[in-house]
């Protein structure tokens, strides 16, 4: 089968679906490749690149849709190019069935087979296919770097014989991809970050990137990403009064905010308002990653660049992604080379479409002259988290009291085995010799004093202790060496013998040590 890869028609539009690299590798599936004349020019890939792969070059859009099996694009195809498509073609590219639904329903009665790169679902086996993770990846690095380029100063601080340079505060608002590629970005160029996301299990990603979690004194059980695909469910209004509460106390300190929110099939819900532009400096940054929606912004203008009244600019680009087009292009062809690879168990250059496969059926949107969305649920999904169980706070009184009965305890147990390590002590008294009992006494005291040293002893040094003890337990090496001069051959042989493990104890045990303590130390 022939996969045709034409060139996008958008204003603006960089991207391909198709790179040489990706050619090479579908070839290997047993697929022969064609692309449009200069499709891949604008994300760096000229036709020269794609001949040398072995890819055949179309001269225009119509020979290549009539020649080709499987269409692959970036963007849903246009009325022109969708009367191109013919009955038991497949075309796989973005396609927001959601919102394209006739264009959907049209495709359909005319027989094509439609695979939707945005409906591959959130399962751990989909996620080399996951084409807008890959796209919120891009998008939220660039828009740091769209960020740092309308912003006046550094991100990070310094302190030059000019004077001290205080670093860039930075607000991500959302942290899935898109935010947590924004959060690493911000933070690796030196801004102080902070993030807010209604996703409680965030949190410890959003600080494990080095920036700091913006906390709400608000008591509501949020849903568990897992339960919604992975993204956040709508919140409450009294959650969201107090969301915009926050904002509102943040903004006059933040120098560039970066809003990521979104929830599939509605509108960006307004989490930066009016009056939070107003409360910021002059010279501050919005970067609105939502704006394809309507914005998290209330002055949002889509794929526009605007300065509010205070001097705040905000961003509302819609093509972040094919900003870095080659960047881009590389991941989402591989995306779509993963999908193909599904589709091509017995990699024989033909598509089987399993519409029994979790990942396959869930992004088929139009099969076999019927619409096929939206799709079931998958069969296997992600485990939402169980909620921590929040423990009550233990008073004064009740700690007191679970201290004195723990003392109890242990003087009991410790009487208790006095008591009977004495009688024990009597009962051998009585019938052993006087001078076994003294060697005995002291061997039983020694073993009695090293168990409560070692028994107070944190249990992260553990490992160093037994290993220094073992070291100076080679004391015996003493006696060994004693006999040593023995006129006796099998007491010289014993004897060197005992030196000989006795002085691996010793130098194991201490190097051991040493080992073991530096990993306690910071340098």
């Amino acid at each position: 089968m022939l996969i045709g890869c034409p060139k996008e028609t958008a204003a603006d539009e960089k991207r391909v679906a198709l790179t040489p690299d990706s050619a090479l590798q579908l070839q290997k599936l047993g697929y022969d490749c064609m692309v449009e004349a200069g499709a891949g020019i604008a994300a760096g890939f000229n036709d020269a690149a794609y001949d040398k792969a072995g890819v055949k070059i179309a001269k225009n859009a119509a020979a290549l849709f009539k020649a080709a099996d499987i269409v692959i694009k970036v963007i849903p195809p246009t009325a022109a190019e969708t009367k191109h498509l013919r009955k038991d073609q497949t075309l796989i590219s973005f396609f927001y069935p959601a919102q394209n639904t006739k264009q959907m329903e049209a495709l359909a009665k005319n027989g094509t087979n439609v695979i939707a790169m945005d409906m591959v679902p959130r399962i751990s086996r989909a996620q080399k296919m996951d084409a807008l993770s890959s796209m919120a990846n891009i998008a939220g690095y660039r828009a740091v770097i769209e960020a740092g380029n309308n912003f006046g100063r550094f991100f990070t601080g310094q302190i030059t014989a000019a004077g001290k340079v205080p670093p860039a505060r930075v607000l991500v608002v959302g942290a899935g991809v898109a935010g947590l590629a924004a959060i690493g970005t911000a933070t690796s160029l030196g801004a102080i970050t902070y993030a807010f996301d209604v996703r409680p299990e965030v949190a410890e990603q959003i600080e494990s990137m080095g920036a700091e979690f913006v906390f709400l004194d608000f008591e509501e059980t949020q849903t568990d990403g897992a339960e919604t695909g992975g993204y956040a469910a709508p919140s409450s209004p009294e959650f969201r009064q107090k969301q915009l509460e926050k904002f509102n106390e943040l903004a006059p300190e933040i120098d560039i905010v970066i809003t990521t929110a979104l929830i599939p099939g509605r509108d960006a819900p307004k989490l930066w308002l009016a009056d939070m532009v107003a409360a910021m400096k002059p010279g501050s940054v919005v970067i609105d990653l939502a704006a394809e929606r309507g914005g998290n912004c209330d002055l949002t203008v889509p794929n526009e660049k605007i300065v509010s009244k205070n001097g705040v600019t905000i961003v509302g680009y819609t093509d972040f992604p094919s900003r870095m087009a080659a960047q881009a292009s590389s991941l989402y062809a591989t995306n779509i080379r993963h999908m193909l690879a599904d589709l091509t168990p017995e990699k024989d250059g033909k598509i089987i479409q399993n519409m029994e496969d979790d990942v396959i059926r869930g992004a088929t949107i139009a099969h076999a002259g019927s619409v096929t969305y939206p799709p079931p649920p998958p069969k296997i999904q992600a485990i939402a988290a169980k909620p921590k169980e929040t423990v009550p706070e233990k008073t004064p009184e009740e700690l007191r009291a679970e201290e004195t009965a723990a003392f109890k305890k242990q003087t009991k147990n410790q009487v208790t085995l006095l008591a009977a390590g004495t009688a024990l002590l009597l009962l051998a008294g009585t019938f052993a010799p006087a001078s076994f009992m003294q060697h005995f006494i002291v061997f039983v005291l020694s073993v009695f004093v090293g168990f409560q040293v070692i028994w107070n002893v944190s249990h992260s040094l553990h490992t160093p202790l037994m290993a220094v003890t073992n070291a100076i337990s080679s004391i015996i090496i003493l006696g060994a060496v004693l006999q040593i001069g023995s006129s006796n051959d099998l007491v010289l042989v014993l004897a060197a013998i005992s030196v000989f493990f006795a002085g691996i104890n010793i130098f194991g045990g201490f190097l051991v040590t040493r080992r073991m303590l530096a990993m306690f130390q910071k340098s």
